[in-house]
């Protein structure tokens, strides 16, 4: 038989501290260890991507780190968004490579600078809140389209050889470039390290948990490396510079090119792409946790203040990125301190362990890439639009197809423009219904919206209607007639009936 403890013996729990009694430090960063914790899962994230986004965009290593350290400790401590990280993205690895390629490395920064104050221009004038009315469709397209180009150049890279400059060709050009690396006596190892390293960050995820606390792509990196190192493997590695070595901050002269038409195309670009994919990874980030949301104007010029930054010391552009994001929620960071110690520990390698660098395999962050650049493709979406909204699924290919055969910018912009169109014809919806009683006049109504979209059917089915017999044109159940409409069916009225039948009557809108 058991016998109950008496409640007299039970030893109280001991009440928790009260916040005076907390040490000052406890009390000033109440999170300090969940912080502490989520921001080294997050340099371990970055870390591989930092140095493969700087690499793939054809600049020195140690920029991407640069770039990242920025994110950190610049755009890191700024109000916006409390838990989104901030550093190289591979969204942007396509126009950085391009316009490095038609301006040259000194630009960059210009370029990178002129972005940041457009972007801060735009977050002091409260248009934060307005990149969220950007179709989706368009900005999966853009996403998509970058996933392409990203995978096809960096398989090229995986092969040791160099790649097309333009996405068709990149994309065409993929056969005979695998043809022609069988050739090359180093081409199978720098391949098979590539693909090793696809394989090793897709198979991590399976893994027990303990082993996952080490991310995969900082994995995979590191198991490739000591590959190549063991098996004495002929594999390409990453050239290093030294982090002083790679600043190069734009000179005098660089910052007098702004004015150039194609330059200034380019730093809409950044500005605009770089601005919405941060603030549509804020809203992805809002729906992982539970604390403040984002302010969007002040994210916005976060990102300008950050971006700005990178530009002056001749470094990469920053958005904010999902990835470093989402595994900074998930590792239980509580506030912004856990993005500024990842800066930390960012700035503490590039000073500290720079040559550590010329030791990464050019295949292994190839592969992280094509693996990056495949969660960038986004098959669900596009089954589900297909099924439910063609025509946004439509316009999502669109996009991604126009990245692949012109540029980025330019595809963006196609796809914005489609995305108007179609909403234009959505919305331009008119009905016009004929009522003839045999005797009298034909009473004809318009409703809706008329647009010079739908101009040829209403005009095919007035025009239709007899000519010798009085028209009444009803036009009160019109919401909107625009001027094209309103044009033409005062013509078509004026022109309409045969000489001795009454002029058609139109009642006004």
């Amino acid at each position: 038989m058991n016998r109950k403890t008496p409640a007299s013996s039970t030893p109280a729990a001991s009440p928790p501290p009260e916040p005076s009694a907390r040490p000052a430090g406890a009390r000033r960063f109440p999170y300090l260890r969940q912080d502490f914790a989520a921001s080294l899962v997050v340099f371990l994230v970055a870390l591989p991507l930092c140095v493969g986004v700087a690499v793939a965009s054809g600049v020195p290593a140690e920029l991407g780190l640069v770039t990242g350290i920025v994110g950190g400790l610049v755009t890191g401590l700024l109000p916006g968004s409390s838990l989104q990280v901030s550093g190289p993205a591979a969204g942007l690895t396509v126009l950085v490579l391009e316009a490095v390629r038609e301006f040259g490395l000194p630009a960059l920064g210009v370029i990178v600078a002129a972005a940041g104050l457009l972007q801060l221009a735009m977050g002091f004038l409260r248009l934060g809140r307005w990149f969220r009315a950007i179709s989706l469709s368009v900005v999966e397209g853009m996403l998509c389209g970058i996933g392409l180009v990203i995978i096809a150049g960096q398989i090229y890279t995986a092969a040791g050889t160099k790649a097309p400059d333009t996405g068709v060709g990149k994309i065409i050009g993929l056969p005979g470039a695998l043809v022609d690396a069988l050739d090359n006596p180093g081409a199978p190892a720098s391949l098979a390290v590539g693909a090793g390293t696809i394989a090793v960050v897709v198979l991590w995820q399976r893994l027990p948990g303990k082993v996952r606390v080490v991310p995969g792509a900082l994995a995979a990196v590191l198991l490739a490396t000591l590959a190549v190192l063991v098996f004495s493997l002929p594999v390409a590695t990453v050239r290093v510079e030294g982090l002083l070595g790679a600043i190069r901050p734009p000179g005098a002269d660089a910052f007098g090119r702004p004015a150039e038409p194609a330059l200034v195309g380019t730093v809409l670009a950044f500005a605009l792409i770089a601005s919405a994919e941060s603030l549509f990874s804020a809203a992805a980030v809002d729906r992982l946790h539970d604390g403040p949301r984002t302010r969007y104007d002040k994210e916005l010029v976060a990102q300008g203040v950050g971006n700005t930054v990178c530009g002056l010391l001749g470094a990469l552009p920053m958005t904010a990125v999902i990835v470093r994001s989402s595994a900074n929620v998930g590792a239980g960071a509580r506030t912004k301190a856990s993005r500024v110690l990842h800066g930390v520990w960012l700035l503490l390698f590039a000073a500290l362990l720079p040559y550590a660098l010329a030791l990464i395999p050019l295949p292994a962050l190839a592969g992280i890439l094509v693996h990056a650049g495949w969660k960038l493709i986004p098959f669900r979406q596009i089954a589900a639009l297909w099924r439910g909204h063609r025509g946004e699924a439509l316009i999502l290919v669109a996009t991604a197809v126009s990245i692949v055969a012109v540029t980025m910018f330019e595809g963006v912009l196609i796809g914005l423009a489609l995305s108007v169109v179609k909403t234009a014809w959505e919305a331009s919806h008119v009905r016009l219904e004929v009522v003839d009683e045999g005797t009298g006049p034909i009473r004809a109504h318009l409703a809706g919206n008329a647009t010079f979209l739908r101009l040829p059917k209403i005009l095919d089915n007035l025009e239709a209607l007899p000519q010798d017999r009085p028209i009444e044109l009803d036009l009160s159940g019109l919401h909107h007639l625009d001027h094209a409409c309103r044009t033409a069916l005062r013509n078509w009225a004026e022109r309409h009936s045969t000489a001795g039948t009454e002029p058609v009557r139109v009642l006004a809108a």
